[in-house]
């Protein structure tokens, strides 16, 4: 299976905030947000793996200042790490206002998928070749959260997660 890189799966979906969208304020809805940022990762793992995947995890979501009708938004979804069968997503959401034309980072989210076979199991994935000094960061920073996670989960032992160490014990 050959390595890719982010730039070959990366992701981007733009909406304009509607009605149908808001709450009683004008205010997009969250779980919308959330919607189009699954969808969008959904797509960009698709891309990496060539496989049907399914969402294994919403690990992180930061959501900044109320997202208005009528703001456009756009979701930036790239793959950060690649692991057996699982993939992590950043996703960078920006809100763009029609009238300024200006564009501010607004969220940002990491979810987990999983790739997966015509009968539903896990299946290997391609690994990742990070190019940019941020999908470096992101690379480095995604094997430590696996190692968090697989601790909170009860997978791994606190003694086994050598990168965790490195974080807060440094070389020593």
């Amino acid at each position: 299976m050959k390595a890719k890189t982010p730039s070959e799966s990366k992701t981007v979906t733009t909406k304009i905030v509607l009605p149908n969208d808001t709450n009683p304020h004008g205010n997009l809805f969250g779980g919308a947000l959330l919607g189009w940022m699954d969808v969008t990762a959904a797509i960009c793992a698709q891309r990496h793996s060539r496989r049907v995947v399914v969402t294994a995890s919403v690990n992180n979501v930061s959501f900044g200042s109320a997202i208005k009708e009528s703001d456009v938004v756009t979701v930036e979804a790239s793959i950060s790490r690649a692991f057996n069968s699982s993939m992590e997503i950043f996703i960078d959401v920006y809100v763009e206002n029609q009238v300024s034309g200006e564009r501010i980072k607004h969220s940002e989210a990491i979810y987990t998928f999983v790739a997966v076979d015509q009968n539903g199991g896990a299946i290997s994935v391609p690994e990742l070749i990070p190019e940019t000094d941020e999908e470096k960061e992101r690379f480095a920073g995604a094997l430590r959260r696996k190692q968090l996670s697989l601790i909170l989960a009860g997978k791994m032992n606190p003694q086994d997660a050598t990168e965790l160490k490195k974080l807060f014990l440094g070389d020593a």
